[in-house]
């Protein structure tokens, strides 16, 4: 079956969803009349600027590229000596360079130049512990290989390649898991102990580029942009499946920060592809900063979680979200929205429109009680309470229930094609909390299941087609104003 698609660019509003709410749903396409782009678009990422243009070596400071030397004090002081110039750009010869943390400065532009290539230390000594954010907990904890901390007017980019060497920290996490913590009841927090290394992280910054670059086998996440603002991410390349598949190899994550733009990268990792966060459980709450006004675009999924994935960690809330144009090739899931009863926050205003998806598990996979083993925090008998480390103590401090229920409403998905798909839709909200406001428009989905929708209400149904094996429908439970006419249906007929 050809999937039907409007002609020209038909754009949905999400804030005039609520405005039809009461409206019966019908199978039909819209009008160009209706569309909408938000007013806050093209307000988003790094306002260009020129920083001074002398090169600064790091060679001339005692770098080696033999790809043995730790060279993390000879590219640092290249860095201190560029800024203490007042800026400039720090450079690589071709080789290899081997490093532990680095820390760019503003005015710098920081370039790795094809044909150099950083690699990280495999010693976790090698990465200094600084304050910061992991997982949705604030705590100390290693910092990137390559670090932006409270800096503006910054660029990291070039052709060149900056390899994590993730694979020791990897078998380091899952030993740790298997062995140790998973057996006495830890699962829950083992992966704030299991310290390993971001490949990059922007940090409390502004006006900054991240772009061009080849990263690859990063120990953990590869690009984390927190608590920043006007960042764009452009053009980078990531391969963290090369000689494995790491846990918690996300792509790019964006924690909460604003006013930030996305486009042109193609990722390959073994956990979520593009994913915006705003802090877990309590220790979130008492942050209370949300990820707003975001824009992904032009960008491939490869092997990965989720195309685009908003949570586990949502207790600051996220919103104002527009992501376009997003290829998924053997992506597990499309839209992946995710939390838990002790996360809280809204999840609010997310538009996905112009999206392909091959061999996906699950296009749709919305749940508010994501992976309870590792969501909620119990601590083991035998522990004394009083000694055990600070960052398990606000993992373990209880959220009042009423603000621990997450919010999911306000969500449209436009021109939508998915082949291959186990599952097209698997929304489940809760009792105490209904997924309100859905739009599906111009949607195609051919799957083996046809999937489920729960604790949900007020879907707006425009031009949808589920080719589901058997004709299977959509089971609906404990849902209201859903209407997904027998027209919606066609049999799978691979």
């Amino acid at each position: 079956m050809n999937h039907i698609t409007l002609k020209g660019l038909i754009l949905l509003s999400i804030f005039t969803i609520s405005c039809r709410q009461n409206e019966t749903s019908e199978n039909k396409e819209l009008t160009s009349s209706e569309s909408f782009i938000p007013d806050w678009i093209n307000k988003v990422g790094a306002t260009s600027f020129e920083n001074k243009k002398e090169l600064f070596y790091v060679n001339d400071y005692g770098a080696i590229n033999d790809g043995e030397t730790l060279n993390t004090q000879a590219i640092q002081k290249t860095i201190d000596a560029c800024a203490q110039a007042g800026g400039g750009i720090v450079t690589f010869k071709p080789g290899e360079y081997l490093s532990g943390s680095v820390f760019i400065k503003s005015g710098i532009d920081f370039i790795v130049p094809k044909g150099a290539i950083i690699k990280g230390s495999e010693n976790i000594k090698d990465y200094k512990e600084i304050d910061t954010r992991v997982a949705g907990i604030e705590m100390v904890w290693p910092a990137a290989l390559i670090n932006i901390e409270n800096e503006s007017n910054v660029v990291l980019g070039g052709e060149g390649v900056i390899d994590g060497q993730g694979k020791v920290f990897w078998d380091y996490y899952w030993d740790l898991r298997k062995n140790d913590y998973e057996p006495r009841g830890l699962r829950w927090i083992v992966d704030y102990d299991a310290k390993r290394p971001r490949t990059v992280l922007v940090q409390n910054s502004k006006n900054v580029f991240v772009k061009d670059l080849n990263l690859q086998r990063a120990g953990f996440w590869t690009v984390q942009v927190l608590y920043s603002e006007y960042i764009t991410v452009d053009g980078l390349k990531i391969r963290n499946n090369i000689g494995g598949h790491g846990p918690s190899t996300d792509g790019i994550d964006i924690d909460s920060s604003k006013w930030i733009l996305v486009q042109n990268c193609d990722i390959d990792c073994n956990d979520d592809n593009f994913c915006l966060k705003a802090g877990r459980d309590w220790d979130g709450q008492r942050v209370n900063k949300p990820t707003e006004y975001v824009v992904i675009k032009d960008c491939i999924a490869r092997q990965g979680a989720g195309l685009f994935t908003l949570g586990s960690e949502t207790s600051g809330s996220i919103r104002h979200v527009y992501v376009s144009n997003i290829k998924g090739l053997g992506t597990k899931n499309g839209l992946n929205i995710k939390s838990a009863t002790n996360r809280g926050g809204t999840v609010e205003d997310i538009y996905l429109e112009h999206i392909k998806m091959d061999s996906v598990r699950t296009f749709m996979q919305v749940g508010m009680n994501w992976n309870p083993n590792y969501s909620y925090s119990k601590l083991p008998e035998g522990f004394n309470k009083d000694s055990i480390p600070e960052h398990w103590k606000k993992m373990l401090e209880k959220v009042d229930p009423e603000k621990g229920i997450p919010t999911f409403r306000n969500i449209t998905l436009n021109d939508i094609h998915v082949e291959g798909a186990g599952t097209a839709i698997n929304v489940n909200g809760l009792d105490q909390s209904v997924i309100d406001n859905i739009t599906l428009n111009n949607v195609f989905i051919q799957a083996q299941k046809a999937g489920k929708i729960s604790y949900s209400s007020n879907w707006t149904i425009n031009n949808v087609k589920i080719m589901a094996d058997g004709g299977a429908h959509i089971e609906l439970e404990n849902t209201t104003s859903i209407d997904l006419p027998p027209s919606v249906y066609q049999a799978n007929q691979e």
